[in-house]
């Protein structure tokens, strides 16, 4: 494994690299609260089968850094999106695999919505992660209304002063809440917890959870992109969603309201005692769902 990065339009992203070069690019994408470490049992045996595995660190996160201060710190999905696309065209890929969760899995959704001759197959996690900004002001159940506490906590001044005070307390927590049958140790959130100093982590945080009810303003530089998302596009390449069931924040639903999204090859996999953050807890199947999207799908 290797520690580099690469400069896009507005970030310098850094990444982990493993494997051959010249191997089938695959891409691991983290979400929030979490960073690279997510991927450390599954990149290597995707790696040791001949691919190239890269994985980024978002924006916002570990060692990745704006450009410009004139750059607005925006967590908004088109951002996350847009930034994978930028990531792939600095490294000269013109097509890989894609995998993620939470953040990640929404840039992954992104880039195989709306440039699907760019991905070669997806797994999402929990499935269609491109949010539907427009119907955000609408209620959902009690049950579900309150697994988002730290949403509405982060729409406040209380909630941006507290993430910047006690941010490893508060990520500490949906960690926990959110994988409730994973026992992870402190040395283990430890090791991604430092991810979250970057400087710009607060500010990106905060922005993206606004962002998507319509209480902060996205980027002007990607209103196109939120347009093309606002009409939520299909994804037609072949898809696995790796849904934990035992998510605290995305349960597990008997009927699977996502197949909809998918117009393409699509595959929900429920993992039971598996919570939100898939690839840490049960790495062996992602790396099946990736080799097995990758054997009927070509370079």
């Amino acid at each position: 494994m290797k520690s580099a990065s690469v400069r896009t339009d507005v970030l310098e992203i850094a990444y982990q690299e493993h494997g051959p070069q010249d191997g089938a690019p695959v891409i691991l994408l983290h979400g929030f609260p979490y960073d690279v470490h997510a991927f450390d049992e599954v990149a290597p045996p995707l790696a040791a089968a001949g691919c190239r595995v890269l994985v980024p660190y978002l924006r916002g996160y570990g060692p990745t850094r704006f450009l410009s201060a004139a750059t607005p710190r925006s967590g908004e999905q088109a951002a996350l999106g847009h930034d994978l696309l930028q990531f792939m065209d600095a490294l000269g890929i013109a097509r890989a695999a894609l995998a993620g969760y939470d953040w990640g899995g929404r840039a992954a959704c992104i880039v195989a919505a709306l440039w699907p001759e760019r991905v070669r197959c997806l797994v999402s996690c929990t499935g269609y992660n491109i949010q539907n900004i427009a119907a955000s002001g609408e209620p959902a159940s009690a049950a579900h209304e309150h697994r988002l506490w730290y949403q509405y906590y982060f729409h406040t001044d209380r909630g941006r002063a507290g993430l910047t005070k006690n941010r490893r307390d508060v990520c500490r927590l949906l960690w926990k809440l959110w994988s409730p049958q994973w026992r992870f140790d402190e040395a283990t959130f430890e090791k991604s917890a430092v991810s979250f100093d970057n400087p710009d982590f607060v500010d990106v945080v905060i922005q993206s959870y606004r962002h998507r009810y319509g209480y902060a303003p996205g980027d002007p530089a990607l209103a196109d992109i939120e347009a093309r998302l606002a009409l939520q596009p299909k994804i037609a390449v072949p898809t696995v969603n790796l849904h934990g069931g035992h998510s605290g924040i995305n349960p597990v639903a008997e009927k699977d309201a996502q197949a909809k999204f998918f117009s393409g090859s699509y595959e929900r996999r429920l993992l039971p005692g598996i919570g939100h953050n898939v690839p840490q807890e049960a790495p062996t199947a992602m790396v099946a769902a990736l080799r097995d999207l990758m054997k009927g799908t070509s370079k």
